[in-house]
This record gives C-alpha cells, sequence and structure tokens, in this order.
C-alpha cells in the first residue's frame, strides 16, 4: 500500500508539472495548446535516447529542456497566424505527429516495443523502496522550484505583460508590447517545462513507449488547470495532485459496481471523470482556486 501511495504522489508532481506547462501559456498569454501531450514525448525520448547512448541523468534531463524549447519555438513559428480553435487544432495534430513518428521510427524509438531500461538514478544504490522514496522528494523538489519561478514570473511586470496580452493583444501592441517576443517566449518555456515532466517519467518508469503518449493525458491537464484555477499556479498543481487522486480514486469506486466487464468499468471511470468536471465548472467556474486580480491603485486626487 506504502508503495502505491508513493507511486501516486509521484505521478502526482509529474503532472503538476505538465499543469504548470499548461497553465503558463494557456493563463499567461492565453493560447490553448492541445499538445501536451507530445511535448510530454519529446522531453522523455529526448531524455532516454540521451541516457541510452552513455549520457548521465542529468545530462538526458538537460537535453529534454532543450529540445523541448527548440520543438516549441518551431511549432509556435508554425502557428504565427492562428488563434483559438485553429491553433488548438494544430498542436492537437503535432502530438498525435509525434506518436506516430515514435510508432514508426523504429531506428530511434524502437516503434511500439518502446526504449526499456532506461536508467533510474541511485536506483542500484537506494533499492527498489529506497528509489522510490527518494524520486518522490526530487520530483517534489522541482515542482516547488518550477512553482516558485512561475509564482515570481506572474507576479512581475513580465507576468502582467502577458496577462494584458492574453486580455487583448491588439491593446497591448498599441501600449508598446512585442506580443509576438512574449509569445515565442512563453510558447518556449512551457514546453521545456512539459519535456522535463516527461524526461521525469522515463526515468521513474525506465520504460517508455507511444502508447504512454495518448491524447487523454491532455485532456487530464486541461482538466487539472480548469479545476485548479486557470492563470495562477498554486491552482495549477492543487488541481493536478486533486485529478490524479480522483483518477485513482475511481479504480476502487467500480469496484463497487458488481457484474460490469473490465471495458465496462473503464468507461465507468471516465464518466465519473466527466461529471466531476461538470460539477466543478457548475459550482467552481473560476475554479477551486480563482486567479486574484488586483486592484488598480486609486491615483491621488490633485489638490487646488
Amino acid at each position: 500500500m506504502l508503495s502505491y501511495v508513493i507511486f501516486t504522489l509521484t505521478l502526482c508532481g509529474i503532472y503538476a508539472l505538465l499543469a504548470l506547462s499548461l497553465n503558463l501559456i494557456w493563463g499567461g498569454v492565453g493560447l490553448v495548446n492541445l499538445g501536451l501531450a507530445g511535448f510530454f514525448a519529446v522531453g522523455a525520448y529526448a531524455s532516454a535516447i540521451a541516457t541510452g547512448a552513455g549520457a548521465p541523468v542529468l545530462i538526458g534531463w538537460a537535453a529534454a529542456l532543450i529540445v523541448g524549447a527548440v520543438v516549441g519555438l518551431v511549432v509556435t513559428f508554425a502557428t504565427l497566424r492562428l488563434r483559438d480553435d485553429y491553433l488548438a487544432i494544430v498542436t492537437l495534430g503535432f502530438a498525435e505527429v509525434i506518436r506516430l513518428v515514435a510508432l514508426n521510427e523504429r531506428w530511434l524509438t524502437k516503434g511500439s516495443d518502446g526504449i526499456s531500461g532506461i536508467k533510474a538514478p541511485l536506483k542500484a544504490e537506494l533499492g527498489l523502496q529506497g528509489f522510490s522514496v527518494f524520486y518522490l522528494g526530487l520530483v517534489t523538489l522541482i515542482v516547488l522550484v518550477v512553482w516558485a519561478l512561475l509564482r515570481r514570473i506572474d507576479l512581475s511586470p513580465y507576468g502582467r505583460a502577458m496577462k494584458a496580452i492574453r486580455e487583448d493583444q491588439q491593446l497591448a501592441a498599441f501600449a508598446g508590447k512585442t506580443v509576438l517576443r512574449f509569445k515565442l517566449q512563453a510558447f518556449a518555456l512551457s514546453a521545456a517545462i512539459a519535456a522535463l515532466s516527461g524526461a521525469l517519467y522515463a526515468h521513474f518508469q525506465s520504460y517508455v513507449s507511444p502508447d504512454h503518449f495518448q491524447p487523454l493525458i491532455t485532456i487530464y491537464i486541461f482538466l487539472a488547470v480548469t479545476a485548479g484555477g486557470v492563470g495562477r499556479p498554486s491552482g495549477a498543481v492543487f488541481g493536478a495532485y486533486l485529478v490524479v487522486i480522483f483518477l485513482e480514486a475511481t479504480r476502487f469506486a467500480t469496484e463497487w459496481l458488481p457484474g460490469l466487464q473490465p471495458v465496462q468499468i473503464a468507461a465507468m471511470r471516465e464518466m465519473m471523470i466527466g461529471v466531476a468536471l461538470i460539477l466543478v465548472l457548475h459550482l467552481r467556474p473560476q475554479g477551486i482556486m480563482p486567479e486574484r486580480i488586483p486592484k488598480a491603485p486609486r491615483q491621488p486626487t490633485p489638490t487646488a
């Protein structure tokens, strides 16, 4: 039971990084990225391939960050003229392209067989149980560092400029903000964080395959950010932990329904998740931890 709890909390941390990544781009500059699963896969495969070639794990994670940021820039440049629904469709297609490349380019990714035996840091020295506890602490520490960084950005003039672009990019451009530069930087940083989460996942599982990066991951992360509160890093982290714990809880809840086939149980779990999202949107449309928008400072009354 303890191993299961540790595994769940580690998965919570990895999903929290994905939620922070989405919150930065969606809650920051207002871009809808449905390609999170693609960036997640890019980071996982980049780190797995780098460490498989003999590089240390830290170099693999650095490679995931760099490759994720570069791919994010490429996607942004390819979608400069797209907004709203069109951007969402293109990023969704990008994620599927990445999955199909991982499935078919066996020389690089070993195809549907996946990459196994990925290095797990200090696993041999600590043992299985010790490694699980160590990795949980490591992932939690990384989540805290990324959260602190994004919160710092959110409260800074740079973050306020991003929020201005989110609300009205024409008005922000008229005020002298370089909208394109902000979008490129936000998308690159968001993609790098998503790729880092993929790298952490790969070295935790010691195995990755195309089946691990289905579009359903993106749906779960959107659910997490929506439930937690769009535009607030703390809400993204809270929502991710809430969603993962709820997903795991549904495994036990469906056991209370006798006579169902495994396929029907899986469908019931998805129905429960959908109902939970509807309830959250109905009861807390701004999320459990809504964004705090500070009031404009009161201007002093001119004296005669």
